[in-house]
């Protein structure tokens, strides 16, 4: 894209303003650091636009809290804990009960798109409810394919089912070249939270 111009211009019948205005489904996947980092960059480029963002995390433990989630909570950007922790961490319950909790989140995002309460969803860590069965990869395609309004949504994690990756109009993948962890260090404040 030379100086910020596609390459291509679609035969869509639409004005540039419109191509460019149009939602969009983003995924941000692959081994390496910084998915949900990217995703929280864009949410606070959105917020600064006067967008209401809405942050759903599906995998990381609701006892930790984020760097992220204090600074957007005072920005007033809603942050909801979906999921049940990482398989290390994870509160009580069966696999069938933090099967539940997740089906229960994405639910809650359904009805908040239907009713276009947000104008960014970030999806946290979603691939891994999809890719456990928790949540149907063909609900989430119909869902995000027929949402109404003007609903950009980005879904962080690795390993994204190659249908989301297909139905997606922006896709990265961030792929690991060199972590302190390589090397025996565990993660730091500030850093990994």
């Amino acid at each position: 894209m030379p100086e910020g111009k596609p390459l291509v211009v679609p035969d869509d019948g639409l004005t540039t303003r419109q191509r460019r205005n149009r939602p969009l489904v983003m995924v941000h996947t692959g081994d390496g650091k910084g998915k949900s980092t990217a995703a929280f960059g864009l949410a606070l480029r959105g917020w600064n636009q006067g967008w209401n963002i809405g942050v759903f995390q599906f995998v990381k433990s609701a006892k930790w809290r984020l760097g992220e989630q204090t600074a957007f909570e005072k920005l007033g950007i809603e942050w909801h804990k979906m999921g049940s922790g990482w398989s290390w961490s994870r509160k009580a319950g069966s696999e069938d009960d933090h099967a539940a909790d997740a089906a229960e989140g994405w639910a809650e995002i359904k009805r908040r798109m239907a009713a276009e309460t947000h104008d960014l969803y970030l999806l946290d860590e979603f691939t891994y409810p999809i890719n456990w069965g928790w949540v149907s990869i063909d609900d989430v395609l119909e869902t995000l394919a027929n949402r109404p309004g003007h609903q950009h949504v980005v879904i962080t994690g690795r390993r994204a089912d190659p249908r989301l990756i297909e139905a997606a109009d922006l896709v990265t993948e961030m792929t690991k070249v060199k972590h302190p962890m390589d090397a025996g260090q565990k993660g730091q404040k500030g850093i990994e939270w």
